[in-house]
């Protein structure tokens, strides 16, 4: 809010630099110290508990994008997202130079999959009402989606999140299902879910440039306080080989379920 008000100053005064220009800058100078306090107040303690040992929750072909085997923070510090990573179902179209500038969400495998549930868990935030928009894939697509970002930066996390569900796993985590498709949510808040339960579905909303599942565990339901939790995950690469943790970027991969976990032993390290 901080941020969008001096840059309202700056953009609606006309008669350069004075008292609302100043302002605008103050603002703004503000603003920015204000989130790098957040980013920097988010970041996991220098001690961590082991990873969580979660079941993916999609299923099929997948590709990680994003993510924290390759590096930390894998996306930002703010918003509890040090470890978090997208998915998106592959085979999918290519990314274009030119043509076309943009692509219906329905043209991507991932776009209407089911999102499942990585563990048991009470959901605790629930929202689908924003619309699934065009994907930004192209080149103008990219020069487009950037500054989008930093407006939707500029307001409330949901405006980053598009459609979205929170879920308390219990001990103190809480499982982030960001980009959801609208009107796809299977549950409510309150709604407690078991392992493997279809949530939602994969959708196209906030930012985001193509039909994808950005995924999350942080240590609180509030994602603008919550620091970012680690996890880890069973699954098979396309050579046949399984392995335990969270796959590279670029990796494809698909599910390899466990039975569910002794619920008086939450943790499980890799």
């Amino acid at each position: 809010m901080v941020l969008t008000a001096g840059a309202v100053c700056i953009l609606v005064n006309g008669k350069g630099i004075g008292p609302l220009w100043l302002v605008g800058l103050a603002l703004l100078v503000t603003g920015l110290l204000m989130r790098r306090a957040m980013t920097r107040a988010q970041r996991p303690p220098s001690e961590e508990a082991p990873p969580w040992a979660l079941d993916i929750p999609v299923s099929g072909r997948w590709m990680a994008r994003n993510g924290p085997a390759t590096k930390v923070p894998s996306h930002t510090h703010n918003l509890a997202q040090t470890y978090a990573i997208d998915l998106a179902r592959r085979p999918a179209p290519e990314p274009v130079w030119l043509w076309p500038l943009t692509r219906r969400p329905e043209s991507y495998p991932s776009f209407g999959e089911p999102l499942l549930a990585p563990a048991d868990g009470r959901v605790v935030a629930a929202t689908d009402s924003q619309r699934d928009h065009l994907t930004r894939t192209s080149l103008a697509g990219l020069f487009y989606v950037l500054p989008e970002g930093f407006v939707r930066s500029l307001g409330l996390p949901r405006h980053l999140l598009g459609n979205h569900l929170i879920l308390d796993l219990g001990n103190g985590a809480y499982a982030v299902f960001a980009h959801l498709r609208r009107h796809s949510l299977n549950v409510a808040v309150g709604d407690h879910v078991t392992v493997g339960q279809a949530l939602a579905e994969c959708g196209n909303s906030g930012n985001s440039a193509e039909p994808h599942l950005h995924f999350q565990l942080m240590d609180g339901p509030d994602i603008t306080s919550a620091r970012g939790l680690r996890f880890t995950w069973r699954y098979q690469d396309d050579d046949g080989r399984e392995h335990e943790g969270v796959p590279a970027d670029n990796t494809c991969f698909v599910p390899v379920r466990t039975a569910p976990a002794d619920p008086s032993e939450p943790y499980a390290s890799s």
